[in-house]
C-alpha cells in the first residue's frame, strides 16, 4: 500500500516516521523550514523508547502525485478546509481518507441517521468545503492517544502513549480498517479497530471542550485546574453540559464525569494541545472541539450556558493573541 500523510506535524511526522523505519511506502507532506529539514536530514524522532532517524518521501507540492491507498490527514481541524481542496491528485475512487482530527470530526453525521443523518455543522466545515472535496463514504474516523511536539524542523519529540483507534462511522469491522492497523502494528503502534468510534469521540471531547479552553484561558496544566475547587467546578459544568448533548444524540458515554476528572489529575503536570498552541501564537483548535458542541446545544435545545461562556472568552483571547507581535 502508498501511503501519504497530508500534514505532517507533530503526529503526522511521528506516524509516518514510525511507517518508514518499518519499511512502508510513505509520503510525508509538509511546508516551509519542517519540509527542507526533512528533506535534507530525515524525520529525527526523540524518544524514551529510543532515538530514530527515518527517511521517508518528502514532498512539499501534491500536484504531481497519484493516487494513494491512504490518506492520513495530519492538520489541525481548522486546517483541513485548507488542505481538502489540494487532495484531488491523491484521492482514487478507493483511496480511504484517515481522520485523525481532534473535535466533532466533519464527516461525523454521514450515515448517522434519523433525524441527524447527513447534518453538516458550520463550526468545523464552513460552506460545505472539506465534504464537497473528501467524500464522506472515504473516511474513517481515528482517534490518537499520544503526545508529540516539534521541538525543531524536522525533529520530532516522542513524549508518551502509542496508541490511535481506528473505526468505521458505521460501526463495522472492515477490511480497511484492519488493513491499515495491521500496517500501524508492524509500525510499532497500537492501533486497536473500534465498533464504536462516535462514542469514542465524545469521551475525547468531554474533556477537550472541558479542559482545554479553560487552560488557555488560566495558563493552568491539568493538575493545577482539576484541583483548584473553583476552576474544577466550572470543568464539571462544562462536562455535563457536553454529556447532556451527546445523550440528545442518542449516544451514551461509557465513562464518568468523575473518572473523565480523575484521568485528567493522573495526568499531571501537562498542559493541554490549546494552551500549548495559544504560547506558541498558533491558531487555537477552538472550533472543532468547543464551537461544534455549542452549535449542537443550540440544534438540540440546551442552553450550554457554562461552554458558551467559556468559548467567547476563549474566542476573544485567540482573536487578541493573533493580532500582537509575536517576538
Amino acid at each position: 500500500m502508498k501511503f501519504l500523510v497530508a500534514g505532517a506535524g507533530a503526529i503526522g511526522a511521528y506516524i509516518g516516521a514510525r511507517m518508514a523505519q518499518a519499511g512502508f511506502d510513505v509520503t510525508l507532506f509538509a511546508r516551509g523550514p519542517h519540509l527542507r529539514a526533512m528533506q535534507e536530514r530525515g524525520v529525527q524522532v526523540k524518544s524514551a523508547e529510543g532515538d530514530f532517524v527515518a527517511r521517508p518521501k518528502i514532498a512539499g507540492s501534491l500536484e504531481e502525485m497519484g493516487p494513494v491507498d491512504v490518506v492520513f490527514l495530519g492538520v489541525k481541524a481548522h486546517g483541513v478546509c485548507a488542505l481538502a481542496p489540494q487532495l484531488k491528485s491523491v484521492l482514487g475512487p478507493d483511496t480511504t481518507v484517515v481522520s485523525t482530527q481532534n473535535g466533532i470530526p466533519w464527516w461525523y453525521f454521514h450515515g448517522f441517521g434519523g433525524e441527524w443523518d447527513g447534518l453538516r455543522l458550520e463550526s468545523v466545515d464552513p460552506k460545505g468545503v472539506i465534504s464537497a472535496n473528501i467524500p464522506a463514504r472515504q473516511v474513517i474516523g481515528s482517534i490518537v492517544y499520544f503526545s508529540t511536539e516539534i521541538t525543531a524542523p524536522g525533529v520530532v519529540r516522542h513524549i508518551e502513549g502509542n496508541r490511535i483507534s481506528l473505526g468505521e462511522p458505521d460501526g463495522s469491522r472492515s477490511d480497511r480498517c484492519r488493513r491499515i492497523a495491521e500496517a500501524l502494528i508492524a509500525s510499532g503502534l497500537r492501533a486497536p479497530v473500534t465498533t464504536r468510534m462516535r462514542h469514542e469521540i465524545w469521551v475525547k471531547v468531554l474533556g477537550n471542550a472541558s479542559l482545554n479552553p479553560v487552560s488557555a484561558l488560566t495558563r493552568a496544566t491539568l493538575v493545577q485546574m482539576v484541583r483548584d475547587p473553583g476552576v474544577c467546578s466550572v470543568i464539571r459544568n462544562i462536562m455535563e453540559e457536553v454529556e447532556a448533548v451527546s445523550r440528545k444524540l442518542g449516544m451514551e458515554l461509557p465513562v464518568s464525569i468523575d473518572q473523565r476528572i480523575a484521568g485528567a489529575e493522573k495526568v499531571g503536570e501537562h498542559k493541554t494541545s490549546m494552551l500549548q498552541d495559544l504560547e506558541a501564537g498558533r491558531p487555537l483548535e477552538l472550533e472543532a472541539l468547543v464551537g461544534a458542541v455549542v452549535e449542537l446545544g443550540n440544534r438540540v435545545g440546551l442552553p450550554m450556558t457554562y461552554t458558551r461562556a467559556v468559548y467567547n472568552c476563549t474566542k476573544l483571547l485567540s482573536a487578541s493573541a493573533m493580532q500582537q507581535p509575536q517576538i
